[in-house]
């Protein structure tokens, strides 16, 4: 009898050999095909066949989590992510909160972590509706953000010849270097200086909150104006401020409006907005329906 070649090595029986060798040729045939199978047998319920090296034929029967792959043990929750804390260590990265994001973490197990995005974005620090007062300081403020905006309408004096700054830190020295533009009806000033205080310059021409007069028309005329603050939280460089603010003066019976640039010459980290009065005795509050705003730059 011949032996053909097979992918196996098993003898087969072929056309020439005689009807009385069948018998003997598909013994040898059989039990060829028993011994290589025999890895097959045994196992039980939910075992799953694994090859046992890189011999033809040579398997065995496993569990399904095996220790060659990844264990269902590893998550244990809903939202679970499988990430690794070495070359061939799998690990569970537990699902983060709402609305955070995965991002590449160095200082993690598993090289990442959950964070909460640090997306632009705009946050109210505190809102204040003034009533009679003398002074106004925002404190406490956080350092998180980039920027600071103050933003205010409605403003009104209880008498006339009063006047009202802003002052960072509470500081008073002169550290404050402004230009700006003040327009009055068909007329405009520029002024620069050192001072005291942002939006004015030594004559207290310019002030950068509420009027010199008392207004009590309506609120179209009330005190409106805005101030941001950039990098307000650096301990080594000087702070970059801009603001702007306008009023109707009702002894002049004109418009007066002033944008000015100016620079907090610190180093210190601006952690108070302070509301000063420079001049008079009048008391400062806010028209009914408007607000004196602190927010948070992302």
């Amino acid at each position: 009898m011949t032996n053909p070649t097979t992918y196996f090595g098993w003898q087969m029986p072929t056309s020439t050999d005689l009807v009385t060798d069948l018998p003997a040729d598909f013994e040898v045939f059989g039990q060829a095909v028993d011994t290589d199978f025999q890895d097959l047998l045994g196992g039980t319920t939910g075992q799953i066949l694994a090859k046992a090296s890189a011999t033809d034929l040579d398997f065995t029967w496993v569990a399904q989590d095996d220790s060659n792959a990844i264990q269902n043990s590893i998550v244990d929750a809903k939202g679970d992510l499988i990430g690794a804390t070495a070359a061939d260590t799998p690990a569970r990265l537990a699902v983060g909160t709402n609305g955070q994001v995965l991002t590449a973490d160095s200082t993690a197990g598993t090289g990442l972590a959950w964070a909460t995005p640090a997306g632009g974005g705009i946050t109210l620090i505190t809102e204040t509706i003034a009533s009679a007062l003398t002074t106004l300081s925002f404190s406490a403020i956080p350092g998180t953000y980039k920027q600071l905006y103050l933003i205010w309408s409605g403003i009104r004096h209880s008498t006339t010849g009063s006047a009202y700054a802003i002052r960072l830190n509470n500081d008073s020295t002169s550290i404050y270097f402004s230009n700006g533009f003040q327009g009055q009806g068909t007329t405009f000033n520029v002024n620069g200086n050192s001072q005291t205080h942002l939006g004015g310059n030594a004559v207290g021409t310019i002030y950068g909150f509420g009027e010199n007069t008392n207004n009590t028309s309506g609120p179209q005329t009330d005190v409106t104006g805005q101030l941001i603050i950039d990098n307000y939280s650096s301990t080594t460089k000087m702070k970059s401020v801009s603001w702007n603010t306008g009023y109707f003066d009702n002894t002049a019976s004109r418009y007066s409006s002033v944008n000015t640039t100016s620079v907090f010459n610190s180093t210190t980290a601006i952690t108070t907005i302070d509301i000063v009065r420079l001049t008079g005795a009048a008391t400062f509050s806010n028209q009914a329906n408007t607000s004196i705003r602190l927010y948070g730059v992302s």
